[in-house]
């Protein structure tokens, strides 16, 4: 989109759901296809609502979707980075929106205080473009046997791109032979990459990383005796102060390791390296280092060139969240004379200077002056200002997007779908069933997503509407919501589907069938009048519940169940038991524990710990238990491991994760009511809601039995169904107090009951109605949507 917001460019990390794969030994392209599979069958589950996946290998069988279709779409997807961008909350994006105003404000204090800026300026660009050092790009060969895993991928610049196994710990050997001779330095530079965590440079979570040695060893072409390069010299555009590394990064067989400035990369020394976090804001920044060299190298008759990149200051386990490695770096030499030292200028700021200044933006005259007034001493208290406003930018976090690529790569048809058999090119175009793209268009996403939701896409209105459906009835107009294609079965009611997807598209276009029961349609007159926008997902939903189709009651006949079993004629209101996330949600409602917050981090309920170990788990993983009221959150913002699913959620048939999912199985088993009863977060709902009960529920057994129940099931309970529970309450009593259980470990967790007592409550209370609150958290009814 023109001009995205981060919550537009955050939305495209819907297709980034895919699986990724970062073993050792892995080629990262085949993955790369395999995702982009991923989000093929995810567009055709969840927006075509055909099974396009059918023809990634061959004609679709059934549908007119041919091989060379499935292709066509595939290249509109295929021009897009792995991107993983840094986005900030709501507080965040105003506190660096202030901080931004006050360090342009502190700027333009300077320039309106220092009138001859511009000349100045401009002669400073002359000295720093005058000076520059000659250098030759070298692409040297990677000895694979020395990456441990790790692929480095030569990129069309020069560069290595390293990509795939993420190695915590790595010393690749470079090597190329050349007639190259009185070589005196060497040039490092660190490039970032749309590719790499944060655009890099490096791999780490923060897409920092960390130079522990470089060395180059030379030898004469007919010689295998090595000579080691001395270097008299070392210089960088920037170094950190020596710092520890961070959790992430710590080996407790490795104690004394630091980073620091670029000399600990040729201090012989694996403990130290040449760190490049400049902190927040600033760290994801192109870098560069020199190292002169003591005396010329190089041999008349041809050198060996023997380059080692060492790589010691990732954490104890290979994985993405504890490497430390090189991301993108590029080597060049030189052969020039007299002191080489690294380039002070930042590349973003010397590609500005390539441009005429006649032509600059003014946003490219502000980002030279930038840089220019650090380098002016006699603006040092202004620098320091602006210094410490960089002190206080946020951290922030990052998401998965989809970036667009500057360079399109060509697609091919792949033969029986296999990466490595590439056809014949084919450019981004949709299949000829379909409506076709207006004339002119380009490969875009932006094109593709135009498309999908043209007026005249057949599916995607459908698609969505029979989804929207199937949650509130348990199923879709097409009960086969991932599938509108030949072989799918036909709607129950096929014009509704259709009317449906009209008003869906242009709310109030179609005309409003009297599908409303007399008491809604003032409310539906209410609400219709505001949802005029198109594509409306707020008027598609209140023209279900407020219809009285939605709003019949649930109660079925025996001659009405033997006719239609399965509501497929919408003669009774939905029935069925609700989403495992909603399962949760209900007990956390009932029992007051709930905490209603939008939006935000991920939370960790509690789960068994040995779940994220090995070799329940591939590697440790991290589950640090919320506390306070982010344990009870809605289950939505329940963290996902794919590896290891959430058992609660798992129970209740929450999927994996593994691949697109439009429509859930339900099961009934015994080892859901085992969650139910037992689980921890369901014990403490069943405790919270005791708890509530005695505070709140009335003085007598008879009226907090009403109140607890009304909180489960919505209703009050029936003669029999009191009497029932009474019942349980007195056996339980009896039972605590004759000492078969203990009526701490019952009503609290962490055997703590001081401070949780309702007043005129006794423990042996709290304990009997946290046993009643448990049955009545663990009833059908609780549970199940009728």
């Amino acid at each position: 989109l023109p001009n995205a917001t981060q919550d537009d460019i955050v939305a495209t990390g819907f297709l980034r759901n895919s699986m990724v794969n970062e073993e050792g030994g892995i080629d990262p392209e085949q993955f790369r296809m395999e995702a982009m599979f991923d989000r093929m069958d995810a567009i055709g589950k969840s927006v075509l609502g055909l099974t396009i996946q059918c023809a990634q290998c061959h004609n679709h069988k059934f549908d007119p979707i041919y091989q060379e279709d499935y292709y066509r779409l595939f290249a509109f997807l295929n021009n897009d980075h792995e991107a993983q961008r840094i986005v900030y909350t709501p507080q965040e994006q105003m506190l660096v929106a202030n901080l931004s105003r006050e360090m342009r404000d502190l700027e333009e204090g300077l320039r309106h205080r220092t009138s001859d800026w511009a000349e100045r300026m401009a002669e400073w660009e002359n000295s720093v473009t005058t000076n520059q050092t000659q250098w030759t790009v070298i692409r040297p060969e990677i000895e694979e046997i020395t990456t441990g895993g790790q692929k480095y991928r030569l990129q069309p610049d020069g560069s290595f791109l390293a990509q795939g196994y993420s190695i915590a710990k790595s010393a690749p050997h470079f090597w190329l032979t050349n007639d190259l001779q009185n070589i005196t330095a060497f040039r490092f530079e660190l490039l970032t990459d749309p590719n790499l965590p944060c655009n890099g440079p490096g791999r780490s979570l923060k897409g920092i990383c960390a130079l522990t040695e470089f060395t180059v060893d030379t030898s004469p072409v007919a010689e295998t005796n090595k000579t080691r390069v001395k270097f008299s010299n070392v210089t960088a555009d920037f170094g950190m102060p020596e710092s520890k590394l961070t959790a992430e990064h710590y080996d407790k067989t490795l104690t004394n390791r630091v980073v620091g400035p670029v000399t600990f990369a040729n201090d012989n020394d694996e403990n130290t390296a040449w760190g490049i976090d400049a902190g927040p804001g600033r760290r994801n920044a192109d870098r560069v280092a020199v190292f002169q060299c003591t005396t010329p190298a190089g041999f008349t008759n041809g050198t060996i060139w023997d380059i080692r990149v060492v790589q010691r200051h990732g954490g104890a386990v290979n994985d993405a969240h504890q490497t430390y490695n090189l991301g993108r770096f590029r080597l060049s030499v030189t052969t020039n004379a007299g002191p080489i030292v690294a380039d002070s200028v930042p590349k973003r700021v010397r590609d500005i200077l390539a441009i005429p200044r006649a032509k600059r933006s003014p946003h490219q005259i502000a980002a030279v002056f930038s840089y220019w007034r650090t380098t002016q001493p006699e603006f040092a208290e202004v620098n320091g200002k602006i210094e410490k406003l960089w002190t206080q930018w946020p951290e922030a976090e990052t998401q998965l997007t989809l970036m667009a690529r500057d360079e399109p790569r060509e697609t091919h048809l792949l033969k029986r779908g296999d990466f490595l058999k590439p056809g014949n090119e084919v450019k981004a175009g949709v299949p000829a069933f379909l409506h076709q793209l207006p004339p002119d268009t380009d490969g875009s996403r932006l094109t593709l997503a135009r498309w999908l939701t043209d007026k005249k896409s057949p599916t995607t209105a459908r698609s969505f509407v029979n989804r929207v459906w199937q949650c509130y009835f348990g199923t879709g107009l097409l009960e086969s919501s991932e599938d509108f294609g030949t072989r799918a079965g036909l709607p129950s009611h096929p014009e509704l589907l259709d009317w449906l997807a009209c008003e869906f598209m242009s709310p109030g276009s179609s005309g409003r069938e009297s599908a409303l029961t007399e008491e809604s349609e003032v409310e539906m007159s209410r609400l219709t009048s505001a949802a005029t926008k198109p594509w409306s997902i707020k008027h598609l939903h209140q023209l279900i519940v407020l219809s009285s189709t939605y709003r019949q009651s649930s109660h079925v006949t025996p001659e009405l169940y033997e006719r239609d079993p399965y509501n497929r004629l919408l003669a009774r209101g939905p029935r069925f038991r609700v989403e495992g996330e909603i399962v949760r949600d209900i007990a956390l409602a009932s029992s007051g524990l709930l905490n209603p917050e939008l939006g935000g981090k991920s939370v960790f309920p509690p789960a068994p710990e040995f779940l994220f170990q090995p070799p329940v788990s591939y590697g440790p993983k991290d589950w640090p238990v919320s506390t306070g009221e982010d344990r009870y959150r809605r289950s939505l913002y329940i963290f996902r491991f794919r590896s290891v699913p959430y058992p609660l959620l798992q129970t209740f048939d929450a999927p994996n994760g593994d691949f697109s999912c439009v429509r859930r199985g339900r099961s009934n088993t015994p080892l859901q009511a085992l969650v139910s009863l037992n689980e921890t977060t369901f014990m403490e709902c069943a405790q919270a809601l005791a708890r509530k009960t005695l505070a709140e529920g009335g003085a007598s057994d008879k009226e907090r039995i009403d109140f607890a129940f009304r909180r489960a099931v919505s209703r009050p309970p029936t003669d029999g169904e009191r009497k029932e529970l009474l019942s349980l309450l007195e056996k339980e009593r009896q039972h605590i107090s004759d000492g078969w259980v203990s009526a701490s470990d019952l009503a609290s967790v962490k055997n703590e009951l001081s401070g949780k007592l309702p007043a005129n409550a006794t423990p042996t209370q709290l304990a009997a109605y946290t046993v009643v609150s448990r049955v009545l958290l663990n009833l059908d009814e609780t549970i199940t949507k009728e």
